[in-house]
């Protein structure tokens, strides 16, 4: 990725006023003053005033829904694609639980449960009705009624009720995740207002997004859940309504997916020339390394690949060279979020964004580009990189008048270019970054004794541990490790297992791991559960780096709120050069392309979406998958 930034601010100069400006805000600020909060105000919508009330097939965040009541099909698939064959997937680690909605177990998604809503892959965030038949909202969105389809039933024949849809609201509110209790927070009431018709009432004043976050509302059966314990981990296949249903499985081992073959929606819009497969089969292996394995032995017909490594030399096969194996990069135009060293800053150690820009600076990408990634990647500059919501120069307009709402607990280098990551030369010693490192450490009161960096006041040494799940972030975390401790920082690396790592994450129980952030075009409500001071301590929570702090809840709420796509964007980049400007991680990498290798026994669409493959568009080819089969 060509860098959106201006040229490089700092030299070790820029850096010390940079070290001051973070000083400044080293400590907990307190909630927004009068001042600034009337500041923000003036910069809200203006309260909608006219009560009519729209109806439709569709509801777009911003804007209008590209398909019309009348649509047919999606302009990326084939409505006319066959059906039938086994389509055969892999995945690493194992399951012992069909339930994915509560926090216990290691859960399979049995992939059984639909929306009242559901997603187009070639707009930014519009949704279209799928249980439902169409919504009515306010402009104001307020609140919003779906109608239900009288055909829509579940998969013993019953038809799916508005009480199924209030049970599920309120089971995932009380017994889910806690991520459900906050998404779903600004519902005020669900009720039922007619034979086939709910009613959603928010109390979130200005939240446009609230009619399209309901509709994403996973639907379970209230008749099938009764005498069953929601919180506890489960292993019966669960009833759905989509278009598929648990077959065959082992925990741990596999789970098969069975075609519903009178599936109630098999004709609706969208979803003519998906779900092509007459069974879906994926296997469970203990690592990557094997599923590639099973892939090159012709058990495995399509597999996404995600290391650089392995990319540039594990597929150099003569099933890749004769094309009976394809191997393709799909180019990606879509938000690519954050992957980074997470640093907790539950951990007092962590809580000096000096300490944190400091680690940062020995993170040798460059190096770890060349040898380990064979130049693949293209380093992550931003919370919603490879879009348009990425802050980029000096903020301006609407941008800037948010920041200047705020300037007096802002560092200073939120108004210049965004915060960039640092460079180095890429000989894996970044001698200028590790000086730099130490002049922060100093400014946040640490020095060198005996090679090892000690709180100058305690004595305390700096040590702190990188939590990995995957063997395959050894390598690249082994580097880093050595320029820290170049540094006199102690970093032990421990591997365990994924319940134990999942188990530790829901509690923050670690000190720093490689996760991430996935972003939409459309960011919204989940930005509270992502940097919002409520979930800094909710077990369960995406907030895994404990961010806490006012300004960054106010700019959440402004994007929240945004009225339009072009407030949206400048609202999005204000808060993407505040998360910059906090060094709260250590940004890693990203490729704007999904590595795919697949059999060539599908049928694929003329048309992709430009959001990357959708293999649920796909179909077998009878003729290639047999040839291709009897030959491998």
């Amino acid at each position: 990725m060509a860098t959106r930034f201006a040229a490089a601010l700092f030299g070790l100069t820029a850096l010390m006023t940079s070290a001051a400006a973070l000083a400044q805000d080293d400590a907990p600020k307190p909630a927004l003053s009068e001042k600034e909060r009337v500041c923000l105000a003036k910069l809200k919508p203006a309260e909608v005033v006219n009560d009519r009330v729209v109806r439709s097939h569709a509801i777009a965040m911003h804007g209008k829904a590209k398909y019309g009541p009348d649509f047919k099909h999606f302009d990326y698939v084939n409505p006319d694609a066959p059906v039938g064959g086994t389509l055969r997937l892999a995945t690493e680690g194992s399951f012992d639980s069909f339930n994915p909605f509560i926090p216990k177990g290691d859960a399979a998604n049995p992939g059984v449960f639909e929306t009242l809503l559901t997603s187009s892959e070639d707009e930014a965030f519009t949704e279209y009705g799928l249980i439902a038949e169409s919504l009515e909202y306010p402009e104001d969105r307020s609140w919003v009624i779906f109608h239900l389809r009288p055909e829509a039933r579940w998969h013993d024949g019953k038809p799916i009720t508005p009480e199924d849809v209030i049970f599920s609201l309120e089971t995932l509110r009380k017994e889910g995740q806690p991520f459900y209790r906050y998404y779903y927070g600004s519902v005020k009431t669900a009720e039922k207002v007619g034979e086939r018709s709910v009613k959603f009432s928010f109390g979130d004043a200005a939240n446009l997004e609230l009619p399209l976050i309901i509709g994403q509302l996973a639907i379970l059966p209230k008749h099938w859940w009764e005498g069953r314990d929601f919180a506890k981990t489960l292993l019966d296949p669960p009833l759905g309504s989509g278009p598929y249903k648990v077959g065959k499985f082992e925990p741990g081992r596999f789970m098969e997916r069975v075609r519903v073959d009178d599936y109630w929606g098999k004709d609706l819009p969208v979803n003519r020339g998906k779900n092509n497969f007459e069974r879906i089969r994926t296997d469970y292996y203990r690592d990557r390394i094997a599923i590639r394995e099973a892939v090159k032995a012709g058990a495995v017909d399509f597999f996404a690949e995600n290391q650089a490594k392995a990319w540039a030399v594990d597929w150099d096969t003569p099933a890749v060279r004769e094309e009976r194996l394809i191997k393709t990069l799909v180019e990606q135009r879509t938000p690519q979020g954050m992957q980074a060293f997470v640093l907790n800053t539950r951990r007092a150690r962590f809580q000096d964004p000096r300490v944190r820009q400091a680690i940062t600076l020995a993170f040798d990408f460059e190096w770890t580009n060349q040898n380990l990634f064979y130049g693949q990647y293209k380093r992550t500059d931003s919370f919603f990189a490879n879009s348009e919501l990425a802050a980029t120069g000096a903020p301006a307009g609407e941008e800037f008048a948010i920041l200047e709402c705020l300037r007096k607990r802002l560092p200073r280098t939120v108004f210049w270019p965004p915060v960039k990551p640092p460079e180095t030369d890429g000989t894996g010693w970044p001698r200028e970054n590790l000086r730099q490192s130490f002049a922060l450490l100093k400014e946040a009161g640490y020095e060198v004794r005996d090679l090892k960096l000690v709180n100058i006041e305690t004595g305390e040494p700096f040590r702190f541990e990188i939590l990995l799940v995957s063997p395959a972030f050894e390598r690249i975390v082994l580097p880093f490790k050595r320029n820290l401790a170049r540094l006199g920082i102690d970093v032990p690396v421990r591997l365990v297992d994924q319940s134990q790592y999942i188990n530790r994450l829901r509690q923050y129980d670690f000190d720093s791991v490689i996760s991430g952030w996935g972003q939409s075009e459309s960011p919204g409500n989940e930005q509270r559960d992502y940097w919002g001071s409520a979930a800094a301590n909710r077990p369960g929570g995406r907030n895994l780096i404990g961010i806490a702090t006012p300004e960054i809840d106010a700019l959440i709420e402004l994007l929240i709120e945004a009225p339009d796509r072009d407030s949206l964007v400048a609202r999005t980049r204000a808060l993407d050069r505040v998360l910059l400007a906090g060094h709260w991680v250590v940004p890693n990498w990203h490729i704007a392309a999904q590595r795919i290798v697949y059999w060539d026994i599908f049928g694929r669409p003329k048309n992709s979406p430009y959001k990357g493959v959708s293999i649920m568009t796909w179909w077998l080819d009878p003729a290639k998958a047999g040839a291709k089969r009897n030959k491998s």
